[in-house]
């Protein structure tokens, strides 16, 4: 049977579950130094004349190096992706995928318009902001400090990524994060449902996809 660390991580669910194995592998394989960030990091220059097409993945699975920052992404990311998959995605594997994988083609896309090289904190922050839209009524308490409501959560913690790192690029990449994530949300929440009066082909995944995630 499996205990501690293993136990804990067989109750997270399995999206989110292979998305934080990969991304500490990635950022341990660089502590190590197996690879080094140019060999992850994404440019249309790179991935696609240079022919080095692993890069439009590694962009979303390297947080950086260990530190503060690297735990707060990880954390907050881990904590909504795992609750949001829970409840809103609960036995729809390939819905979830569907919206990670559809908002990570629209980050490749916008990424060289603000020159951001690594989209892992952008895409982290796209299930944080469903999240937060799809529970707007809970409260949320941030450190212990004070309190808010969940449509406030990923304003915040942009601010709190904007000093925990210094420096306008890393919450300017949170924002696009933000950005994408409304287009995911009002896509599979208001669009579908006002406009469309039913699922659309970007909100809920193709049926290949859930025959082969076993949703079907």
């Amino acid at each position: 049977m499996p205990v501690g660390i293993e136990a804990w991580l067989w109750q997270v669910p399995p999206i989110t579950r292979a998305w934080l194995a990969l991304a500490v592998t990635t950022s341990l394989a660089v502590q190590c130094q197996v690879v080094t960030p140019l060999q992850l990091y994404f440019s249309f220059r790179s991935a696609i004349t240079n022919a080095q097409p692993w890069r439009m993945f590694t962009t979303f699975f390297y947080f950086g190096p260990f530190s503060l920052d690297f735990v707060f992404h990880l954390f907050f990311f881990m904590r909504y992706s795992r609750m949001l998959e829970e409840s809103s995605f609960a036995n729809k594997k390939a819905d979830y995928f569907w919206l990670l994988f559809v908002s990570s083609v629209m980050l490749l896309l916008l990424s060289p318009l603000f020159n951001l090289p690594f989209l892992s904190s952008s895409l982290a922050f796209v299930p944080i902001y469903v999240w937060s839209r799809r529970h707007p009524s809970v409260p949320i308490s941030l450190f212990g400090i004070f309190t808010i409501s969940a449509p406030y959560l990923p304003l915040a913690l942009v601010v709190f990524s904007w000093v925990i790192s210094g420096t306008w690029k890393a919450a300017a990449g949170d924002l696009i994060g933000c950005a994408v994530g409304h287009v995911g949300w009002f896509v599979r929440d208001v669009w579908a449902r006002e406009m469309m009066g039913g699922s659309n082909v970007l909100g809920e995944a193709p049926e290949t996809l859930r025959r082969i995630m076993g949703d079907i």
